[in-house]
């Protein structure tokens, strides 16, 4: 296996800063040197690290800085380690950090690990026109440049082909990956829910999102109506923070859900393995521009089942399991149908060894890094 270094370029440190491409960032550190390729690192944050197998992390900018402030040090840290460390390839996860940094890579192979559409994703959330009109164009400049990309499932790689023209021979489809280890507890539910002070003999459905619109949390609340109808005692906990946390919380109150919906906030990272051990069931009711979805791999590694919407890459997740764990639609009628049917034994689960063995064979970290280098040493060649 020949020894290859990689400079990657994220967006945050998962320690200090929470989401799906900082998780995998993360991760990558930690597993690719096993495959051969060295880790140098650079992120927005205040992380100065090395890690027992080698690899680098630094921080070009601290969270608080202005974006001319990050442009300009990203800029700056980039060429630097260029010169120091004479990279084989660069690995970007986020345009933004890449963009002004475009010219000092020369004829270097650079790949793009394509977490989202940052244009569209701003788009759905309610960016002004400029503004996504300015993602888009940054997007387009750093994506013209790359030389392989790292998808996450098919859903996306459909989306880099028709909306930003790459050729598909460029694009890999690499999922995401989940430390299966950390996920699969001894805690039976009963254990699980006594430690996090939930109440037991209640269904309890779980889910893991941030709090915007695109993540179907509205329809998930007003779905309740229909489950509550069914299935009395059912309890939804929301884990999570956002800007429409309070809008959910007056739409739970306007329904009289007070007493089946719980917004529980952000909940570390550290409790999430007990939390979806402790639910029956989780769900994934994203609306829109859903690549991949990470919450659902970490429930199937607790040995939870997951219901998801059909959009984007979320089918790709559970498929191979035997159960019928993707929903009929994005709006509440499907949403609550879907949970009561699941929840009352209507609808086919596969058990929880199942979960947790998909989630080994396709999607252990170890195996996961496996495949990326392999995206690596084809860029290089």
């Amino acid at each position: 296996m020949r020894e290859a270094s990689a400079l990657q370029l994220g967006l945050g440190w998962f320690p200090e800063t929470h989401g799906g491409a900082e998780n995998m960032f993360y991760h990558l550190a930690r597993y690719l040197p096993q495959q051969g390729i060295a880790f140098s690192g650079l992120v927005l944050g205040t992380v100065s690290e090395t890690l027992d197998n080698g690899a680098r992390i630094a921080s070009f900018a601290p969270p608080t800085a202005s974006l001319p402030r990050r442009l300009t040090a990203a800029r700056s840290a980039i060429a630097e380690a260029l010169r120091r460390q004479a990279p084989d390839l660069v690995a970007a996860h986020f345009a933004l950090t890449i963009v002004g940094a475009l010219p000092t890579l020369r004829n270097r192979p650079m790949v793009v690990h394509f977490h989202g559409p940052w244009a569209l994703e701003s788009a759905a959330e309610g960016a002004g026109p400029l503004a996504v009109r300015l993602k888009f164009m940054v997007e387009r400049l750093v994506y013209h440049r790359a030389t392989r990309f790292v998808v996450l499932s098919q859903s996306f790689a459909t989306i880099l082909a028709e909306r930003y023209g790459v050729p598909p021979e460029r694009i890999h489809r690499v999922p995401g990956g989940v430390d299966a280890d950390r996920y699969d507890l001894a805690d039976s539910r009963h254990q699980a829910r006594a430690r996090l002070g939930w109440p037991q003999g209640r269904p309890v459905v779980l889910t893991v999102r941030r709090l915007v619109k695109r993540m179907g949390l509205t329809a998930l609340v007003d779905s309740m109506v229909e489950l509550c109808r069914q299935v009395p005692d059912v309890l939804l906990m929301v884990a999570g923070r956002g800007p429409e946390a309070e809008a959910l919380q007056n739409r739970i109150g306007a329904l009289g859900l007070e007493d089946h919906v719980r917004l529980l906030g952000f909940v570390p990272d550290a409790h999430l393995p007990l939390a979806y051990r402790a639910a029956d069931l989780c769900v994934m009711p994203s609306q829109a521009l859903e690549g991949f979805g990470l919450t659902a791999l970490e429930a199937l590694a607790a040995g939870t089942p997951v219901m998801v919407t059909p959009v984007g890459g979320l089918p790709e997740v559970v498929e191979g399991l035997d159960g019928d764990l993707v929903l009929a639609g994005t709006d509440a009628q499907s949403l609550g149908i879907g949970l009561a049917e699941a929840l009352t034994g209507a609808r086919r689960m596969p058990s929880a060894d199942a979960c947790r063995a998909l989630v080994r064979d396709r999607f252990d970290w170890p195996v996961i890094a496996a495949r990326t280098a392999t995206v690596y040493r084809g860029a290089l060649q």
